[in-house]
């Protein structure tokens, strides 16, 4: 195989790697009612996911951004919106630990000029 039968493949991996992020935001919209301790674990996990993308150095600064507006609508009391946040935070990260992982050898597929 060349390499440009590869390059369509990057497109692809794009396009996964959005539906994904589409589908965590998909499913972060509450039911019911968010709680302190749903925060608290929607939280714990959105900060796990971004530890693991640190250890792949690579962290996306909206991942940091939407855990800020977790903590700033928890700490007003708006558990709803720190949920949908801290899922959103957890999205962002698993999207950037699967840029991470895809792209980790990826670079080698591709065309040298």
């Amino acid at each position: 195989m060349n390499g440009k039968q590869k390059s369509g493949s990057g497109t692809a991996e794009m396009r996964a790697l959005l539906l994904i992020v589409g589908l965590l935001f998909a499913g972060s919209a509450p039911a019911l009612a968010a709680s302190e301790a749903d925060f608290k674990a929607a939280f714990a996990t959105a900060e796990a996911a971004e530890k693991e993308a640190g250890q792949l150095r690579n962290q996306w600064t909206t991942t940091e951004a939407a855990l800020a507006a977790a903590k700033k609508a928890a700490a007003a009391g708006d558990f709803d919106q720190a949920v949908a946040s801290a899922k959103e935070a957890e999205a962002l990260a698993k999207a950037s630990i699967f840029q991470a992982t895809s792209e980790k050898e990826r670079w080698k597929d591709m065309e040298i000029r």
